[in-house]
């Protein structure tokens, strides 16, 4: 009998990935993610000091300067005093900005109305959302589509093909889909309609999953850069993103510069090394300057709106 207690009163053996971390596992842990930082954070203190040194200093470390001597901000006084990159620069801060406040209504738009069982044509519109997922528009239809509409050589060629991303839509839809009916009823018998249930119930509610679309959505517009490569033929229209692809990927004087005072670019047309340093910071600090605003949200956001649907 006492065997038989003692055997009722053992807790259930668990998973071993649910037991607690030994000793060597913590060590583990902590080595991974240290080799993980080092591979992150040493790339991009290489391009922030290398931006910052002298031409002197670059020379002498026969490239990428890993310790710092002599640094100056000559490099991004020059590109940002008004010219191609600062330009490029504006373009992709407006781009990012109303293309990513696009995305994120339109997709709250869509996704509230998917997630409602009773909304018009639902299962046959989300069908078609979902097959976005196993087929792609294409190279040559989607060209056509934006020649047919009037878009070619113009900012909305680089915003309104990728305002709705599937991938988005679902993980809204998701989140919305667990809203308690019971809620969303009380709001219908209390006179509201589905636009105010949507900005006064739902939205609030969805917080950090709308952060982590919009996250998503302007990461996504600031580094895109193909769109632009397909539709934009007037260089003054460049994103930040071509112009680093053209001028540090490729090494080539920015087209249109011809004739105009390269001073903003450098000493000449194939700009220093410190120049397109610079350049590459520029484009990778905005994004990281705002991840920590959201990062809260992130993996909360993923989460709920993706595994409980």
């Amino acid at each position: 009998m006492t065997a038989l207690t003692t055997d009722r009163r053992r807790p259930p053996a668990r998973p071993v990935w649910e037991e607690p971390p030994g000793v060597f596992g913590q060590l583990g842990k902590g080595t991974v993610l240290a080799i993980i930082g080092v591979v992150v954070v040493v790339p991009l203190y290489v391009v922030l000091i290398t931006s910052l040194s002298s031409q002197k200093a670059i020379d002498s470390a026969g490239g990428l300067v890993i310790v710092p001597r002599g640094l100056s901000i000559r490099a991004y006084r020059e590109i940002l005093s008004g010219g191609v990159v600062t330009r490029a620069l504006l373009v992709s801060v407006g781009i990012t900005a109303v293309g990513t406040a696009i995305s994120v209504i339109l997709t709250l738009l869509a996704a509230y109305g998917l997630s409602r069982p009773g909304s018009y044509a639902h299962r046959t519109l989300l069908m078609i959302v979902l097959l976005t997922f196993l087929f792609g528009p294409g190279l040559i239809p989607s060209y056509l589509v934006v020649l047919h509409l009037g878009l070619l050589n113009s900012y909305w060629s680089l915003i309104l093909p990728t305002a709705i991303s599937a991938f988005n839509l679902v993980v809204l839809r998701a989140f919305f889909m667990n809203i308690p009916r019971e809620l969303l009823e009380s709001a219908r018998i209390d006179g509201a309609g589905e636009l105010r249930i949507l900005t006064s119930i739902a939205l609030p509610l969805s917080k950090a999953v709308v952060a982590v679309v919009a996250l998503f959505a302007g990461v996504g517009y600031w580094n895109a850069f193909f769109n632009a490569l397909l539709y934009i033929n007037d260089n003054s229209k460049w994103p930040l993103q071509l112009v680093l692809r053209a001028y540090v990927l490729q090494g080539q004087a920015i087209p249109g510069t011809t004739g105009v005072d390269t001073s903003s670019l450098g000493s000449g047309p194939i700009p220093t090394l410190a120049i397109k340093m610079a350049v590459v910071a520029i484009a990778t600090i905005p994004v990281l300057l705002v991840y920590p605003f959201v990062q809260r949200h992130f993996t909360k956001g993923v989460i709920i709106g993706a595994i409980k649907g």
